[in-house]
C-alpha cells in the first residue's frame, strides 16, 4: 500500500485491456437491459470503496513525524565583550515561531499561494482540476495547483520530478499532513522550509539576506517582494531583475486587496514605494573565528557534557574570553606562509598557539592549524602531545630549584656526566665547567639543567609540574624529563596555562574559552567555576621573569623581542631522535617551541610536522620559528596597548647580582647603598657556601676538578672585590 500510485497505475492498464477486449464483442443487447446498468452500478461503487480504502489506508501509513520534531536552533557564540561573532547550525535554516512572522507577511503567503488555505484539508480539488485540464493538454504535468500542504510535501518527503505518480503523492502527503498538524502549524512549517532563491530556505533567511532584518521586522512592501519571489525564484530575484521582482511585488499586493487582506490605500501606498535591498554586506557568522569556536565546542563537551549535536541544534548561547583583536591577529599571522618554515609538497608544517590572560586563565585566541579549516578538525593548540624540550626547565628544574633556595647566581654544573648511564649534551657539544643558574636558561645548556634536576629530586621537579597542571604519567620518572623527555607530550595551551604562574606571581588560573551557557531566553545551563592553584611564591615567580627576560634580551630568544614592551620567554627544541632512519643527520628537530609573556598576555606556539620522517623535519630552532611568530602575533595583538612594566611582589629584595640590562636597584626599590653592601656579602658567602657544596657532590662524575678549582677561586676573588 505505500506505493499507492504505482498500484492504482497498473489498475487503470488493466481496467483499459479488458474494456478494449469487451469492445469486440456485441453488447448492444445488454445496454438495454436495467440489470446491466444496476450491476455496473454496483461494480464502480465497489470499485470506489475499494480504492477509497485502500487509499485511505495507504494515507495512514504515510510518516510525516518529521513536521512534529523541532527545527534545529542555531547556537550562537559571544566574545569578552559581548558581541556576536559566530553561528552554529546542523541545518541551513533558522526557523522562527508564527508569532514571529507579521500578519500582513503570512496574508501575502497565502494570498499568492493557496487563496483557499484554510478552506481546503490539503488538496483543492478547484485548483487541482484546473491545472489538470492544463496538464492533459500539455502532455507535461507542469502545471501548478499545488496548496500550500502540498508544496511542504514535495520540499520534505518527495523529489522535484514533475509526473502524475508524483503528484498523486504529493496529495496523499498534504491530507495526511492537514489530518495531523493545525493550519498554523502547517503554515509556520511551510514558511520555514520554502525557498526564496539565492540560497535562501526559510523567511527568516530570506528577510535577513535580502533586507537585513529579521523576518519579524518586514514591512508590507518588503512581505509582498519576497511571497512573489515563490512563483519563480530565479526570474523573480530582486538582485537578478529588479524590474520583473517590482512588478511581481505589486501583482502581489494587488491580490492582497482582492482578497481583502488590506486596504486599496494600503496597497497604493506600499506599490509607490521603491524596492529597498540591503546596502551593508551581510556579516555571515557561519565559520567566523573557527579556530577559537572549535576549541568552545570541546571545552563545551569535555568540561561541561555537552553533546556536538546539542551544541548543534538546542539554539545554545556561548558567552566566551576571545578577544576579537587577539584571535585576529592570530589568524592573520597564521595565513602568512612567511612567518613559518617551508615544508614539503604533501605535508606543510603544522602549527598550534594558545594565548591566554595571566590574570584570569582567559583564553584570549587559539589557532590549532594552518592551511583550510574543516569542522573541529585536529586542534594542535589543544589536542596536540609532543615533547616539550627545553620549554620544560623553568617548570621541572629551575622553578623548584628557587624553591630550594637556589639562586640565579648559584653555580651549576657544566662538564661531562653520566648519571646512571645516562648522559645529556649540551646543544653546541661543549662544555664550560661550570656556569651560573642565570646563565644556564640564557643560553638554554642542558647539562646544568639535568645536574641540578638530580640535585633537587625528581619528585620536588614533578611535583612543581604538576602543581603548574602538566600532564605526567607513572612512566615520568626519569633525569630526561628535565630537558622534555615525556612518555605522552604537551598541548601550547598546557604549557601556556604553565607558564601564567610566572607571569602571574605564582597563581595559575585555569584556562578557560567558555564563562557560561545559556538557552536562547537566558536560562544558565553551565558556568565556569574560577580555579586557581599558587604554583610557587611570588618573588621566586618574578625572579624567574627576570631570568626568562634575560633570555630575550641577550639568550636564545632575541627575535621574541617587542621593543621596549617587556618580554619574558623560553625557547625549546625536540631534537631528531637518535634511530637508523635519520642516520647522517645532524642538525634536525622533530618540534621547535617558544613560550613568552608580557605584562598583558601569555602564549605558547609548537611547530612540526604531523609525521616526521627521513624527509620531513625542521632545520630551524625555537628561537627562529615560533619566536617569530611570537613577535608577530603579539605586536599586533597588543598594538596601541599602554606599554607597563612587570608587577613587582610586595616586599621583593633583591639578593643576587645578575641581571637584565637597564636594572636599576635604587629606581625600582629605593634601597640605600649601605643595605646593597650588606646583600652582597650575603650573596658571596652563600654563593661560596654553593660552589663547596656542589664540588663535593661532583666528586663521582668524571669532572677534572684540578682543570677548573684555580679559574674559579681567582674568579670569586675578583667578583667580590
Amino acid at each position: 500500500m505505500k506505493n499507492f500510485p504505482d498500484i492504482l497505475g497498473k489498475c487503470q492498464t488493466l481496467l483499459g485491456k479488458a474494456l478494449s477486449k469487451l469492445s469486440m464483442l456485441n453488447l448492444k443487447s445488454f445496454y438495454k437491459k436495467p440489470k446491466f446498468w444496476r450491476n455496473l452500478i454496483i461494480l464502480l461503487l465497489f470499485v470506489l470503496l475499494i480504492g477509497l480504502g485502500s487509499g485511505t489506508y495507504w494515507i495512514s501509513t504515510l510518516d510525516v513525524s518529521k513536521l512534529e520534531s523541532p527545527l534545529a536552533k542555531p547556537t550562537y557564540i559571544y566574545d569578552q565583550a559581548g558581541n556576536k561573532i559566530s553561528q552554529l547550525s546542523s541545518s541551513r535554516i533558522e526557523p522562527v515561531t508564527l508569532e514571529q512572522v507579521p500578519l500582513h507577511t503570512q496574508k501575502a503567503i497565502i494570498a499568492t499561494e493557496d487563496k483557499r488555505f484554510y478552506e481546503h484539508q490539503g488538496v483543492d480539488i478547484r485548483s487541482i482540476l484546473r491545472a489538470l485540464v492544463q496538464d492533459l493538454k500539455t502532455q507535461n504535468f507542469s502545471e501548478g495547483g499545488s496548496t500550500i500542504s502540498q508544496q511542504l510535501a514535495k520540499n520534505l518527503f518527495l523529489t522535484s520530478d514533475k509526473t502524475l505518480s508524483r503528484k498523486l503523492k504529493e496529495a496523499g502527503y498534504a491530507i495526511k499532513i492537514e489530518a495531523t498538524l493545525s493550519k498554523d502549524k502547517i503554515l509556520e512549517s511551510y514558511l520555514n522550509h520554502i525557498y526564496f532563491g539565492e540560497g535562501n530556505w526559510g523567511l527568516q533567511e530570506a528577510a535577513y539576506y535580502y533586507f537585513g532584518k529579521n523576518a519579524e521586522d518586514l514591512n508590507l512592501e518588503e512581505s509582498a517582494l519576497l511571497a512573489g519571489i515563490l512563483k519563480g525564484p530565479t526570474i523573480y530575484s530582486p538582485l537578478k531583475n529588479k524590474e520583473l521582482a517590482l512588478q511581481r511585488r505589486n501583482l502581489v499586493l494587488s491580490m492582497m486587496t482582492d482578497q481583502g487582506y488590506i486596504t486599496a490605500k494600503e496597497a497604493a501606498q506600499a506599490t509607490a514605494a521603491p524596492i529597498a535591498l540591503r546596502t551593508k554586506p551581510l556579516d555571515n557568522l557561519s565559520g567566523k573565528y573557527a579556530p577559537y569556536v572549535d576549541y568552545v565546542i570541546e571545552e563545551a563537551i569535555n568540561r561541561y557534557g555537552f553533546t556536538e549535536d546539542q551544541i548543534l541544534t538546542l539554539g545554545l548561547q556561548i558567552y566566551t574570553q576571545m578577544d576579537a583583536k587577539v584571535q585576529q591577529a592570530a589568524e592573520t599571522v597564521y595565513k602568512d606562509d612567511q612567518f613559518f618554515p617551508q615544508g614539503k609538497e604533501d605535508q606543510k608544517v603544522q602549527s598550534g598557539i594558545a594565548i591566554l590572560d595571566q590574570h584570569t586563565g582567559a583564553i584570549r585566541g587559539l589557532v590549532g592549524y594552518r592551511g583550510e579549516s574543516a569542522f573541529r578538525q585536529f586542534n594542535r593548540a589543544s589536542q596536540l602531545k609532543r615533547q616539550p624540550g627545553s620549554i620544560i626547565k623553568p617548570l621541572m628544574v629551575y622553578g623548584p630549584a628557587l624553591e630550594k633556595g637556589y639562586r640565579p647566581d648559584a653555580l651549576l654544573y657544566d662538564g661531562p656526566l653520566n648519571l646512571d648511564g645516562y648522559t645529556p649534551k649540551d646543544w653546541d657539544g661543549q662544555t664550560r665547567g661550570w656556569v651560573t643558574m642565570e646563565e644556564a636558561i640564557q643560553q638554554s645548556w642542558n647539562i646544568p639543567a639535568v645536574w641540578l634536576f638530580d640535585q633537587i629530586g625528581i619528585e620536588a621537579g614533578k611535583a612543581f609540574a604538576q602543581r603548574a597542571g602538566i600532564p605526567l604519567t607513572e612512566k615520568d620518572a626519569h633525569l630526561s624529563l628535565a630537558l622534555g623527555g615525556f612518555a605522552e607530550g604537551v598541548s601550547p595551551l598546557d604549557i601556556a596555562q604553565a607558564y601564567t604562574a610566572f607571569a602571574n606571581q605564582g597563581l595559575m588560573h585555569t584556562a578557560h574559552s567558555i564563562t557560561k551557557i545559556t538557552t536562547a531566553d537566558g536560562h544558565v545551563l553551565a558556568q565556569m567555576q574560577p580555579e586557581s592553584v599558587q604554583v610557587t611564591d611570588p618573588h621566586h615567580a618574578y625572579t624567574m621573569t627576570l631570568l626568562l627576560q634575560n633570555v630575550v634580551q641577550q639568550g636564545t630568544a632575541p627575535k621574541a623581542a617587542l621593543g621596549s614592551r617587556p618580554v619574558a620567554g623560553k625557547t625549546g627544541s625536540v631534537e631528531l631522535p637518535p634511530t637508523q632512519e635519520f642516520a647522517g643527520i645532524s642538525k634536525g628537530q622533530k618540534d621547535v617551541w617558544f613560550v613568552g609573556y608580557t605584562p598583558e598576555l601569555t602564549a605558547a606556539i609548537w611547530m612540526g610536522y604531523d609525521q616526521t620522517d627521513r624527509e620531513h623535519y625542521l632545520t630551524t630552532s625555537g628561537g627562529s620559528g615560533p619566536a617569530v611568530v611570537f613577535h608577530e602575533v603579539l605586536s599586533l595583538a597588543l598594538k596601541d596597548t599602554p606599554i607597563k612594566p612587570f608587577e613587582v611582589p610586595a616586599g621583593y629584595v633583591k639578593d643576587w647580582n645578575i641581571w637584565p640590562e637597564g636594572w636599576d636597584d635604587e629606581d625600582k626599590y629605593g634601597r640605600d647603598d649601605d643595605e646593597n653592601q650588606k646583600n652582597k656579602k650575603n650573596t658571596k658567602d652563600k654563593n661560596q657556601n654553593n660552589k663547596n657544596k656542589n664540588k663535593d657532590k661532583n666528586k663521582g662524575n668524571q669532572s677534572p676538578e684540578n682543570d677548573y678549582n684555580e679559574f674559579w677561586d681567582n674568579f670569586f676573588q675578583g667578583l667580590w672585590r
